[in-house]
């Protein structure tokens, strides 16, 4: 790889894992850029299943009830996890990272772009939670610019008695599994969701959900940032997703550059060329911008 190319380093969102990517990251290859990814700490090859979710015949009640195996994993697990993977990218690019995280994984790139921000040219979200500071994903999601998701019809049992929020990806009651798909992946072929939410796991801990935001103007905000809105999405509402917007703008200052694609909560499988080329622009963009800034510092 050139010292010149920049690199993506992707963060896949809840109950996804690095296969998230894999028609985007292709793209973004074949138009010269690099790019990385990941399974978070209890997500993907990294998740650990309730063992009720293995018993024949299933057993509602005690999948409902049984603590999660993952409840102990922390946020900053996760923060640390894409930390290194930056860092990586970094030695590989001469710095030139562009972070991109998609909905849950905003609170992660967040904070790694708190923590290393003179390691990342841009920082962008795709349909994610940009909270401001002092705020948790939690109260975001419970905010009236919300109200409309469809995923909290997903979540079983009691997030605060088995540690996590559940859902239940393999499930064959016909009504859930329409309400998985239309919660996030409305304008993704039958084809592809199947095989999709097969790769999901039901367990996402908590503390992804109860961490605080913790960005600063003097760290976070000298991150160049931009946002991918999503207007069919129902898992994180476009008035949620201009709340946030709106809301991290008047905290920080700055402006976060907004881009829409006119897709479901996970253009990654529905429009990935759509979805690639708006990740491409911003790459080449930030590389322009670097130089400049290079040349007229």
């Amino acid at each position: 790889m050139s010292a010149t190319q920049a690199v993506f380093v992707l963060v896949h969102g809840g109950w996804h894992n690095h296969t998230t990517w894999d028609r985007v990251t292709p793209l973004l290859e074949a138009n010269g850029f690099a790019a990385l990814t990941l399974d978070l700490p209890g997500a993907g090859v990294n998740a650990i299943a309730p063992t009720s979710l293995g018993l024949h015949p299933f057993d509602p009640a005690a999948f409902a009830a049984e603590r999660s195996p993952v409840a102990g994993v922390t946020q900053e697990e996760r923060t640390q996890a894409v930390v290194a993977l930056v860092k990586e990218a970094a030695s590989r690019s001469d710095g030139k990272v562009i972070l991109v995280g998609h909905s849950a994984g905003g609170m992660t790139i967040s904070a790694v772009a708190e923590q290393v921000p003179n390691l990342l040219l841009a920082v962008v979200y795709l349909a994610g939670f940009m909270v401001p500071s002092g705020m948790p994903l939690l109260a975001m999601l419970q905010h009236e610019t919300l109200s409309s998701a469809l995923a909290p019809g997903l979540f079983v049992g009691d997030p605060v008695a088995i540690g996590a929020t559940r859902i239940h990806p393999g499930s064959t009651d016909e009504a859930y599994r329409a309400l998985l798909k239309a919660s996030f992946y409305a304008d993704v072929p039958e084809a592809d969701f199947a095989p999709m939410a097969s790769q999901l796991h039901c367990d996402e801990s908590n503390a992804g959900a109860l961490a605080l935001s913790d960005i600063t103007p003097e760290r976070f905000g000298t991150v160049p940032r931009h946002y991918i809105r999503c207007t069919q999405d129902r898992a994180i509402p476009l008035t949620g997703q201009d709340h946030m917007i709106a809301t991290v703008d008047a905290a920080l200052g700055g402006k976060t550059t907004a881009h829409t694609l006119e897709s479901s909560h996970s253009p990654f499988l529905s429009q990935p060329a759509n979805l690639s080329r708006i990740l491409i622009d911003i790459g080449v963009q930030s590389l322009a911008q670097q130089s400049a800034e290079a040349l007229h510092p």
